[in-house]
């Protein structure tokens, strides 16, 4: 069982790095997306991956589930920029803080290929938009970080992948929404 799982979720990170990979070459950023998430293969996250694979959702959440934390996600979003937890300073009360460009855009890219993937042919444009809208609910992330998502997956829905997801847009709206709080 566990080779099968094995087998099944390096396919399924290899899949999910494939698209990641394919999405940020059109937003400009192909070194991102050629390095994003190594760390699944990690001992700490792959072993605890391939022990609550199910396929259809992340492993973390069935981990979760059953222990009411995942090791795997503690190190995944401390070894990874992308992830909106990683700028997070903690300290008397956790303050977000502003992701650069680059993170931003993976965590774009990111999002939308996760959807992509665990929803298989089942997924829409919206599919994101909808996703986003309950992840947010008592995500500590930066209120500019948040409206920057929100219409990027506003967009995706509206007008697709396409037109939304390229390096001018993206560029764009981060300029937009984050501009003010740059050095």
């Amino acid at each position: 069982m566990l080779l099968k799982n094995a087998l099944k979720h390096t396919k399924l990170v290899l899949r999910h790095k494939w698209v990641v990979f394919k999405l940020c070459c059109r937003v400009g950023i192909p070194w991102r997306g050629f390095m994003h998430d190594w760390s699944k293969f990690s001992p700490t996250e792959f072993c605890e991956s391939i022990k609550y694979y199910v396929g259809t959702h992340s492993p973390i959440e069935e981990c979760r589930r059953d222990k009411g934390y995942s090791y795997a996600w503690v190190h995944h979003v401390s070894k990874n920029k992308h992830h909106y937890q990683y700028w997070v300073h903690f300290g008397r009360q956790p303050i977000p803080v502003i992701i650069p460009y680059k993170y931003v855009a993976e965590m774009i890219c990111d999002k939308m290929a996760a959807g992509i993937i665990y929803e298989g042919k089942n997924w829409k444009p919206e599919s994101e938009w909808n996703y986003y809208q309950k992840e947010r609910q008592g995500a500590i992330i930066h209120e500019a970080i948040d409206q920057l998502l929100l219409e990027v997956f506003a967009q995706v829905r509206d007008n697709g992948i396409k037109k939304t997801l390229t390096g001018k847009n993206i560029k764009s709206l981060y300029k937009k929404h984050c501009g003010k709080y740059l050095n």
